[in-house]
């Protein structure tokens, strides 16, 4: 067994597609219960990946507040990770591309998200991970000036990397079909080589969303599998995701374990995003243990390194199938499959 990366649960599926008329939010406190009394084989969830959005942890979350979570944390053998900045105008934010008041609320949100991280960090709960951002606007919204939106979040992020390099932070775009300028891997691609801060901004690979990229949902001209393709040709469908990790992996810095049934659901501005699913669904797509290698590894076969925690997404699963243990039981044990297959010993051999 290695020892790194280190296993972490994501806390925002207890947020994400809960309320407003559907299933109520599954409390913080709750979600660190379900993380820490997981265990296979003597092994259990080393800390969570937060989603600083109320009824969380609070974006304005005060000193004493954060103490308060530290010791939550603490008490239940956990560290925190990986945040995401609520960057988006339902939760206090704005269009990466929009308007200077819009741009600006973006940029608050990723301040006071890199000042939170700091602080965790001075309080010894937290020694990695990233401050997660998206362009918080959608693809149709970005397809009517695709270069000047483009060009626009670019400026955006180069503000925000600055904000991050003021606190000692560092932050991950993530890919996802859903969000404008970022709904397709050239688009990712071309992203993160025009603004080329890879000190202070990297990619976020999602398992999940990464093989949404393959089908080219919102983006069919970057369609890397064929039209006629069949799941059953998994030579093909292992060559396509090789390329993709080609090109997006020497950016990665930040990585989530997830299963996918190549199906998408959402509207808005999570249009046609991911479906996750357990790791043992039937109509899941991936291998996930080998598949996580093709990020985890490079071409010839050595590890990258660059990421020293791992951390499994589920996001919208009922809260009928949250709140079984059996479900995260499941899912720590594929993690551990996972560091098995591709993990070393030591945190000086981490690069990043």
């Amino acid at each position: 067994m290695h020892r790194f990366p280190a296993i972490h649960n994501a806390m925002w599926p207890g947020l994400v597609g809960k309320g407003a008329g559907t299933e109520p939010p599954i409390d913080l406190e709750t979600m660190l219960d379900l993380t820490a009394a997981a265990e296979v084989n003597g092994v259990r969830f080393d800390g969570v990946d937060l989603f600083l959005a109320e009824p969380h942890t609070s974006i304005d979350s005060s000193d004493d507040d954060l103490k308060r979570l530290r010791d939550s944390l603490a008490r239940r053998n956990l560290v925190a990770a990986s945040l995401v900045a609520p960057v988006w105008g339902a939760t206090g934010g704005g269009s990466a591309m929009g308007n200077a008041e819009e741009r600006q609320r973006f940029l608050t949100q990723v301040r006071k998200s890199c000042v939170i991280g700091e602080k965790l960090r001075r309080l010894g709960i937290r020694s990695y991970g990233i401050v997660r951002i998206d362009s918080a606007c959608g693809v149709a919204e970005w397809a009517a000036e695709p270069i000047a939106n483009t060009k626009r979040i670019a400026e955006t992020f180069r503000e925000a990397c600055a904000i991050a390099e003021a606190h000692g932070e560092r932050l991950a775009a993530e890919g996802e079909i859903c969000w404008g300028g970022m709904h397709g891997w050239r688009h990712m691609l071309e992203l993160m080589e025009l603004i080329n801060q890879g000190v202070h901004l990297g990619f976020q690979a999602d398992m999940a969303h990464t093989l949404l990229f393959l089908l080219g949902h919102n983006a069919p001209e970057h369609r890397l599998l064929p039209k006629d393709f069949q799941w059953s040709q998994s030579e093909v469908f292992d060559e396509a995701l090789r390329k993709l990790a080609l090109y997006l992996r020497p950016w990665t810095v930040d990585f989530h374990v997830a299963q996918n049934d190549a199906t998408v659901k959402g509207s808005g501005s999570h249009d046609k995003t991911g479906r996750h699913c357990l790791p043992d669904d039937p109509n899941g797509k991936l291998d996930i243990v080998r598949h996580a290698g093709f990020w985890l590894r490079n071409n010839d076969g050595s590890l990258t390194r660059a990421c020293r925690h791992i951390c499994w997404d589920g996001c919208m699963f009922p809260n009928a199938v949250m709140m079984q243990p059996e479900t995260w039981r499941k899912v720590l044990a594929v993690m551990i499959a996972v560091r098995d297959a591709h993990g070393w010993e030591s945190s000086a051999e981490t690069s990043a």
